[in-house]
């Protein structure tokens, strides 16, 4: 009795604990231009909104305990252009949410681009991206995850983030190269800007590459024409009338996805628009039904 008291006091502290918001570098951060740290938040129509990201930071949301059972970990990427991050409605509520279902949840503010703050700022993102999937394995077995589930979900620009996370992983952009593995198990991603091409969300790729908008980044960073065979599988929920992310980025991928072999779900919605959450609320269909049941399938 004595010994799984001192078992549930421990794992109430680790709750507890990772309930806290914890820098994602525990050491230097890369690619980072030291200065204030400006960072603001403000709430807006019920949603809260944080600019100005230098610092990186995580959050962790455990689910219940379930016999010691292992359970799939989702790290999220809250949207907002590469702006601002829209961390309520598409960062702590999905997180509590994912807690619903038994799956643990990391949110991740990530550093927004500043090119003075940043040396490379195209490259910021991703490398909190990255570490937070270092993180997230490295802590698998204290957080009780499993380990072969450890997965990316993003919102608008963060489903951009997400997709790079989930094609780029060949690459340590961290340069820590301590071998570890940076390939998500999964990608959930939500109304998500994919391309830099024509059709993707201006705003997004002006932000995160300014006037480097060279043949070179543009190809880069449009996510259909970096996937291949071991590109993990994928879950997409989009609109089709986004009027602020064409529909054709999640058509386009999902497209790429199929080409190369990697199973995809994916459900297009008549209405919406953009920047729903959780709830569209121009249907009674709740698309994190379907992926509740999706995470039954793997």
């Amino acid at each position: 009795m004595k010994y799984l008291l001192t078992i549930g006091l421990m794992m109430t502290l680790i709750s507890a604990q990772a309930q806290s918001p914890q820098a994602l570098y525990p050491g230097e951060i890369p690619n980072y231009i030291a200065g204030p740290n400006t960072e603001s938040a403000t709430i807006t129509g019920g949603i809260l909104r944080i600019s100005n990201v230098t610092d990186p930071v995580y959050k962790v949301y455990l689910a219940p305990e379930n016999q010691q059972a292992k359970k799939p970990l989702v790290i999220i990427f809250p949207g907002g252009g590469y702006r601002i991050l829209a961390a309520s409605h598409e960062g702590s509520d999905i997180a509590r949410k994912l807690n619903e279902i038994g799956v643990h949840a990391m949110v991740v503010h990530y550093r927004l681009p500043d090119s003075t703050r940043q040396v490379e700022k195209q490259f910021a993102p991703l490398q909190d991206a990255q570490q937070a999937i270092r993180v997230a394995r490295q802590s698998a077995k204290l957080w009780n995850v499993d380990s072969t589930k450890i997965g990316v979900m993003g919102f608008s620009a963060g489903g951009h983030l997400a997709a790079s996370a989930a094609t780029h992983y060949q690459t340590d952009y961290t340069k820590i190269n301590d071998g570890q593995n940076l390939r998500p198990d999964f990608q959930l991603l939500i109304y998500p800007v994919v391309t830099f091409r024509s059709y993707s969300h201006s705003g997004s790729v002006n932000s995160l590459l300014g006037k480097n908008k060279t043949e070179e980044f543009l190809h880069l960073f449009s996510n259909e024409e970096q996937v291949n065979p071991m590109t993990p599988r994928a879950f997409i929920v989009h609109a089709a009338d986004d009027g602020a992310v064409p529909v054709a980025n999640a058509l386009n991928y999902a497209s790429a996805l199929v080409t190369n072999k990697v199973p995809v779900d994916l459900h297009i919605m008549a209405k919406g628009g953009h920047g729903f959450g959780l709830t569209n609320k121009t249907t009674e269909e709740y698309w994190f039904d379907r992926l509740a049941t999706w995470f039954k399938t793997f």
